[in-house]
């Protein structure tokens, strides 16, 4: 379009958009016509799966294009997405897509053959990583301050999000250099052929011996140049990836820190009981999906893990106990629950408001209540959720959360 910047506008941004897909999927078109490869174009945003029928419908599509042999180009539909709905970048794209269709591997090709402890172009003594089993202790070794092209949104930082995506969903995720593409397929084989042992030291950091063993039968391929990210062992099921990833949280239920160490196991099940909220922030309603947030920690304040531990100890799942009326030993929010016949009085504490500088995301989940159903009942114990609330479809208040940060 001859112009020489990209515009600052929405509309021109999009309007561009709606000029270079039609050229752009042209291009893809001629490239696999010389294959004889069949395509597809699919156009999505983070508002088309962010509800839960419109994201099995996509993810059925996909399922049914590469069992009939086409090779779908995905693309954000910047067309019509806003700030609220955007991916933001094609790295946190392709690893939703990648969630989404169980894929054997992500790879993000990039300008840099991996990644580095800094950027390579500015430090001759940066190191290539080749191996990554933990992104949060990755981050803390490597300099991510690198920027997109003047064209582009991407960096290290957001290839670093898209693998975290990926992985957590049982992904393995490549890094490498887009000049070479043809080393995908030297990738893949080098990873068929070698194998790799991780072991967990006593300091809880896990450690990478390979790969550096071929296995038996085979010769050890010359190792491309790449950065691995290994999947998780315990992949995230279908629903709790949806809830971390695509969907758009329209609120806050901050929580406890008892709350916070139980739901941080598997065991929990990622449910999370009334007894263990602090408080919400933000509106939403029931069926959104929400932030679990934790207040920021206080030098020399204390924490009480067990208060939650013995809140869940004495629920009776679906099961309110009659006559039950004692307030809960973690209860912060209820000074006294005081009965009269079948009158439930609340009297709350005053408490300051929490707002989003006070804490911090520690992970994400479905809201079965709204969020002023979830005031009423915060710290109290699930009993008294059908007398406070006049019904109770759940003795959860958030159910399927990931939490993405465990407690230090």
């Amino acid at each position: 379009m001859d112009i020489a910047n990209r515009p600052k506008s929405l509309s021109g941004k999009q309007a561009l958009a709606a000029i270079g897909q039609g050229r752009l999927i042209a291009l893809w078109d001629n490239l696999f016509g010389q294959l004889e490869q069949p395509i597809a174009q699919v156009l999505l945003t983070r508002g088309d799966i962010s509800d839960r029928t419109r994201y099995l419908n996509a993810v059925n599509t996909f399922n049914e294009l590469l069992s009939m042999g086409v090779v779908p180009i995905v693309n954000e539909n910047d067309t019509v997405s806003v700030s609220e709905i955007k991916f933001g970048d094609n790295d946190t794209l392709s690893a939703i897509t990648s969630s989404m269709i169980h894929a054997d591997y992500l790879f993000l090709l990039t300008d840099v053959d991996g990644l580095y402890t800094s950027n390579p172009r500015k430090d001759p003594s940066a190191k290539q990583i080749e191996i990554v089993t933990s992104i949060a202790d990755i981050r803390s070794r490597v300099s991510t301050t690198t920027l997109g092209s003047s064209l582009g949104t991407g960096g290290m930082e957001t290839k670093l999000i898209a693998a975290e995506i990926a992985t957590a969903a049982g992904v393995t995720t490549i890094i490498t250099s887009s000049k070479q593409p043809e080393n995908v397929f030297k990738i893949i084989e080098y990873h068929n052929t070698t194998k790799v042992s991780v072991v967990t030291t006593g300091e809880g950091t896990t450690a990478v011996i390979g790969p550096n063993t071929a296995i038996s039968g085979t010769s050890t391929p010359v190792r491309p140049a790449h950065t691995v990210f290994t999947p998780s062992s315990i992949p995230l099921r279908d629903l709790k990836s949806w809830t971390s990833h695509t969907l758009y949280p329209s609120g806050s239920v901050v929580i406890d820190s008892g709350a916070h160490h139980v739901l941080s196991r598997r065991e929990s099940g990622g449910r999370l009981l009334a007894a263990g909220v602090k408080g919400v922030i933000g509106a939403f309603a029931s069926g959104q999906a929400v932030k679990i947030v934790i207040r920021r920690p206080v030098e020399g304040e204390a924490s009480d893990n067990s208060a939650y531990s013995r809140a869940l100890q004495a629920t009776r799942p679906s099961t309110p106990v009659p006559g039950e009326q004692s307030v809960p030993p973690n209860s912060d929010s209820a000074a006294a629950l005081q009965t009269s016949g079948d009158d439930v009085v609340v009297m709350e504490k005053t408490e300051t408001d929490i707002h989003e500088g006070d804490v911090i995301e520690v992970g994400r989940g479905l809201a079965n209540y709204n969020s002023q159903q979830i005031l009423s009942v915060k710290g109290l114990n699930s009993s008294h959720l059908p007398r406070m609330l006049g019904y109770a479809d759940s003795e959860y208040v958030v159910e399927n959360i990931t939490i993405r940060l465990p407690p230090s």
